[in-house]
């Protein structure tokens, strides 16, 4: 076994960390590895897999022989109606143990996982489904998606569905090859601008373990909960697949977002790891002065963007450990770690954290020269020996650390000076009154651009855009405040949770 499971030193994890290692962790080999296998089979006897809290409530329980058996059901027949090694499974279903069948069981058969998030609308599913061209789509609602794709067989997942596998076998033989394709994962684009599909091989669950063990701080023994949704790579990848393929218990959560409810699978479940969006970080604040919960978290991390100081405060306080960062793009994977638990490493308040274990990670200026400390540039990663660059800028500082500075896009440029969109917004999310923020570069003809902020005002408080600008003054540059800021109900949000600055970049343009 390998002595990354049990690693709490990050000097030593510097040293001795390779690739040899984390392949010691699995069964499978460079040459042959089943994903699902890797997940579930190879712990058979471990007692409880899956804990699901669903939005009433309920709590869902799957045991890994459960799991084992499920799965190997739904591979025999997907293999019963040829659908062969390569053939995509598109799953339109909540988390609960039907979904976790069909995951694992696609894979299982050496087809292609296609979670899909269930509250895509007509247009943002038939993008996806044109682009994937399933054999087969399992889903909870099956009418609407019958009529828009008559030639499709779509299988109702329910009860009944579920008891019509008991008749086959509760094994299956898996025949895979570690390059062959198993997930198809789709990013949380607009439906008017599809990301392609990023396609994951049977041994992307090792390079995987660099983000567990060192992001997450995934250890045996621990009770895990990520409430991201499987659709996305957060929810399927480092919520589900990487601890699963450690053999430790995972909890889910499943239907409308509630922030109450998970703070409940907080308590109730005694939950040591818990790994959210930024902005599910922030709904639990607001949710906490409501009551008072008894919390077990040793270990906290977050994704999607960076956390502002008030909410890293607040968690620090209110968990009584310092949320670690977990930072990459799902073309890339996790780069930058905050690496939990590990003495030798302090996390720094608004950092991304430094490299991930063999990862070489830089900034790089306008010309594509690598930048001096604190100097703004765009992040890039080796890759194949040259550097790839990540469309997200940032800078580090003199002790190594990483700090974000915004999507490509979401950098301001301001009569020749550049600024960074997140800056802006942590500052105003300082201010008492506010309780989310966004910041748009907007056209301005003598600046090029200036920047203006979106609001979301704290309940209790009044929206009061001068007294906010003096504020802002008073903290930033002259030319770095928003000389323009809007109130709102509500900021746009991708499904995966991250703030849509393109909504408010097109609304803008049309005002």
């Amino acid at each position: 076994m390998s002595f990354l499971l049990n690693a709490t030193d990050y000097l030593e994890v510097q040293q001795k960390f390779s690739m040899e290692e984390l392949w010691r962790l699995f069964d499978g080999d460079r040459e042959n590895m089943n994903l699902a296998h890797e997940c579930v089979d190879r712990h058979r006897g471990k007692g409880r897999a899956i804990t699901v809290k669903h939005d009433n409530g309920r709590l869902e329980y799957v045991d890994f022989d459960q799991l084992i058996r499920d799965s190997s059901q739904f591979a025999h027949f997907l293999q019963e109606r040829n659908i062969s090694k390569g053939d995509r499974v598109a799953l339109v279903l909540e988390p609960g143990r039907i979904f976790y069948a069909c995951l694992f069981g696609a894979i299982k058969r050496g087809a292609i996982a296609v979670p899909l998030f269930t509250l895509f609308g007509p247009d943002g599913l038939a993008l996806r489904i044109k682009d994937c061209e399933p054999a087969i789509i399992v889903a909870h609602e099956v009418d609407a998606i019958r009529v828009q794709y008559p030639s499709i067989p779509v299988l109702k997942a329910d009860e009944q569905f579920f008891n019509s596998l008991d008749k086959y076998p509760s094994d299956f033989k898996v025949a895979t090859k570690s390059k062959d394709l198993c997930v198809y994962q789709y990013t949380s684009g607009t439906t008017r601008e599809l990301p392609e599909a990023v396609k994951h091989s049977q041994r992307s669950v090792v390079t995987l373990m660099i983000a567990a063990l060192f992001g997450t701080g995934l250890r045996p023994g621990d009770i895990y909960f990520c409430p991201s949704s499987p659709a996305w790579g957060h929810g399927l990848w480092h919520g589900t697949i990487a601890p699963l393929a450690l053999g430790i218990q995972i909890v889910a959560y499943s239907g409308k977002f509630q922030a109450k409810m998970v703070l409940e699978a907080l308590q109730e479940l005694k939950v040591n790891n818990f790994a959210a969006a930024a902005t599910v970080y922030r709904m639990l604040r607001r949710e906490s002065s409501e009551s008072n919960y008894n919390l077990s978290v040793s270990k906290c991390t977050f994704t999607g963007e960076p956390l502002d100081a008030k909410t890293f405060d607040w968690v620090t306080d209110y968990f009584g450990v310092s949320p670690s960062s977990i930072y990459g793009t799902t073309e890339v994977g996790v780069i930058m770690v905050d690496y939990p638990g590990m003495k030798g490493h302090l996390v720094k308040r608004g950092a991304l954290g430094k490299p991930a274990p063999g990862n070489d990670v830089t900034i790089l200026s306008e010309s594509g020269e690598v930048a001096l400390a604190n100097e703004i540039g765009e992040i890039a990663v080796k890759r194949k020996g040259e550097w790839f660059r990540v469309k997200d800028f940032g800078y580090y500082d003199d002790e190594g650390y990483f700090f974000h500075s915004g999507r490509s896009d979401d950098v301001i440029i301001s009569a020749g000076w550049t600024m960074s969109a997140v800056e802006i917004e942590n500052i105003l999310l300082t201010h008492v009154s506010v309780a989310e923020a966004a910041v748009i570069g907007v056209p301005d003809e003598t600046r090029g651009q200036i920047p203006k902020g979106y609001v979301v005002i704290e309940e209790g408080f009044k929206g009061d855009a001068e007294l906010l600008k003096q504020y802002m003054k008073e903290r930033l540059s002259q030319h770095e405040y928003p000389r323009d800021i809007t109130f709102v109900k509500d900021l746009p949000k991708t499904p995966a949770g991250k703030v849509n600055r393109k909504v408010l970049r097109d609304g803008a343009l049309r005002d």
